[in-house]
């Protein structure tokens, strides 16, 4: 009998689940979405649980591969499949016509159906009718949204989408949206859990859930997960796992004080700070580099390398930054057939943003010395090379360092954008914790805290060291 031993893997965002007799010693990659209970979520322990986690564990163990999780949210994991990032997905995908024109699905192991939710004390709403001229918040790439925009002209309401359920609970519990749409297995879970809202529809006849994997390929995983998942259903085990988290003895998240939310939370706001200084300091130290190259690059006396640097700083400061990271991590693969690791992506991203603008930093720190300066050093028989490092270089520092600052302050908070990759940083992390606790206003406190205390001491830090370089000046 296979055991199943659980670790985690040097990338902030994994989990790595290896059995004791893999096929072929191949670990698979498996993209999933991260707030998606009860199908998948992280518990208090930083484990990522639920039906769909337990059962590729279950399945795995059956049948002896092994595999590592990759969190990213649902949008992300079906591009990342798509661009040949991960191996499977594994996030309550539907299967419809359309998405196995791209992937090959096993065999269904849900199955789904729409439902309507409201806020607990709304009783106004009763069936869709009663939408029109509201607002109806659903996730986008569900068949929740599927079934809003088909309908939407029919009733006359308006769709508003957002990434994740938990952002679309939040915005009908304040009152923004009237109803969402949900797959009735995620709503029914999250009105146990006190999301704040009600089901008020029966079901749509709904697709069912699948695994999938790219068109054509890791047709052996595909064949493991639908030969496990008989077994299991042998066995009684698939039965138990959905029992565990929708059957009548399904555990509910204890209630807690907002200083006990707090204190179980605050390991996994740490990590993700932690993530976030990370990719920052990296980052920034490649971006001061290119930067610098390019920089000199544009002040410099050649054309053409004034033109190449003018070009480099207007296409990546032109670029939003959750443009080019899918374009990084999602395309860029895609286009070549390579894997491109999540690091790689997320660093390369940011110090390609930043790099632009530390460029045009320095070019605005030299330009801005008077250039009678250099005429005189040239004058007096001092080489422009010699004359840049000791005359005007050092003049132009007292002026870059409060931009150098701010960038950094900048990159800091851009890492939140790179979530939509599955980077799990501190914004990311306070989403994840969210989509367990639905305190949306206690976790994002602590978070805006978090932000403002980091940002208020590196600030202070730099204005310490602004003032010790303009004294030494």
């Amino acid at each position: 009998m296979c055991v199943l031993l659980l670790g985690t893997t040097s990338l902030p965002n994994t989990q790595n689940y290896a059995s004791a007799a893999p096929a072929g010693g191949k670990v698979y990659q498996i993209g999933t979405d991260v707030t998606f209970a009860p199908f998948e979520f992280e518990d208090v322990n930083g484990e990522f649980v639920g039906i769909d986690m337990d059962l590729i564990k279950a399945i795995a163990e059956d049948q002896g591969f092994q595999y590592e999780i990759k969190p990213m949210g649902f949008n992300a994991a079906v591009q990342a499949l798509e661009a040949n990032q991960v191996d499977g997905v594994i996030a309550g995908m539907s299967i419809t016509d359309e998405r196995k024109q791209k992937f090959d699905f096993s065999e269904g192991y849900f199955e789904s159906g729409v439902v309507m939710g409201i806020r607990n004390d709304n009783d106004d709403i009763k069936s869709y009718e009663d939408l029109k001229g509201k607002k109806v918040a659903v996730k986008t790439g569900t068949e929740g949204y599927s079934f809003a925009e088909a309908n939407a002209a029919k009733y006359g309401y308006t769709v508003v989408p957002f990434d994740d359920s938990a952002q679309m609970y939040q915005d009908v519990v304040t009152g923004n949206s009237a109803a969402c749409f949900d797959d009735f297995a995620v709503l029914k879970y999250g009105t146990e859990q006190n999301n704040g809202l009600k089901v008020v529809t029966d079901p749509e006849p709904g697709a069912s859930y699948g695994f999938a994997v790219r068109k054509g390929q890791n047709q052996e995983l595909l064949k493991m997960f639908n030969d496990g998942l008989t077994n299991l259903r042998a066995s009684g085990q698939y039965e138990e796992i959905k029992a565990k988290y929708l059957g009548e003895n399904a555990e509910t998240s204890a209630s807690l004080s907002r200083w006990e939310l707090v204190k179980v939370s605050l390991p996994s706001l740490l990590k993700g700070l932690g993530n976030t200084l990370f990719y920052t300091l990296i980052s920034l130290i490649f971006a001061f580099i290119v930067g610098l190259i390019f920089g000199f690059m544009k002040v410099g006396r050649n054309p053409w390398l004034r033109g190449i640097a003018t070009v480099f700083v207007d296409v990546f400061r032109g670029i939003p930054l959750i443009v080019l990271a899918f374009f990084i991590y999602f395309g860029i693969p895609q286009a070549f057939g390579f894997t491109m690791p999540l690091f790689l992506a997320a660093v390369l991203t940011l110090t390609l943003n930043a790099a632009a603008y530390v460029t045009e930093i320095i070019r605005g720190g030299i330009q801005s010395i008077d250039r009678g300066q250099m005429e005189a050093a040239r004058s007096l028989g001092i080489p422009y090379r010699k004359a840049m490092l000791k005359i005007i270089i050092p003049q132009a520092v007292k002026v870059m360092v409060p931009s150098f600052i701010n960038q950094f302050v900048i990159t800091l908070k851009d890492t939140s954008i790179l979530s939509v990759i599955g980077l799990v940083e501190l914004t990311q992390s306070g989403k994840i914790i969210i989509a367990r606790t639905f305190s949306s206003f206690d976790i994002w406190l602590v978070v805006a805290i978090m932000y403002l205390v980091v940002i208020t001491v590196l600030t202070r830090i730099a204005n310490r060291l602004e003032r010790k370089v303009g004294h030494n000046g």
